[in-house]
């Protein structure tokens, strides 16, 4: 799955992912292939923080195959989605979200809406009914 890094907008780049915003207000994320740590997930968590001014946004994340984080970074990392998201739609090649979703909330359900997908349209499409309102509509 080929992803063309816009030129025409902020982008913001992470240890594990880069990002940019659409112009629907969906927080793009396009994942890097690094074993996730407590750590590096504290430094994006801030970063994220910062591009959203500390608002919840919806994100639609492009997956890439990295290696499987340990226990103690799953739940670190389940804790912090509904601080930074208010919503999750994983694309990817079929098969590679369903699996990472299984390994992450094995035990206990996803903290925020999140759904997997293998087309951006139809991705983009359900990210929509989580994304800010207007103030002037």
């Amino acid at each position: 799955m080929k992803v063309e890094i816009p030129t025409d907008r902020p982008v913001f780049e992470g240890e594990i992912a880069t990002y940019w915003f659409e112009d629907n207000g969906i927080l793009v994320s396009l994942s890097k292939s690094i074993k996730r740590t407590v750590e590096n997930i504290s430094g994006n968590v801030a970063l994220v923080k910062r591009i959203t001014n500390n608002q919840p946004v919806p994100l639609l994340i492009y997956l890439k195959n990295s290696p499987v984080p340990d226990k103690a970074t799953r739940q670190f990392s389940t804790e912090q989605l509904p601080q930074i998201y208010s919503a999750m739609a994983m694309v990817s090649e079929p098969g590679l979200a369903g699996f990472i979703m299984k390994i992450l909330f094995k035990l206990k359900p996803s903290p925020i809406p999140m759904k997997s997908f293998t087309n951006v349209q139809q991705a983009t499409e359900w990210l929509k009914q989580f994304s800010p309102k207007p103030i002037n509509s």
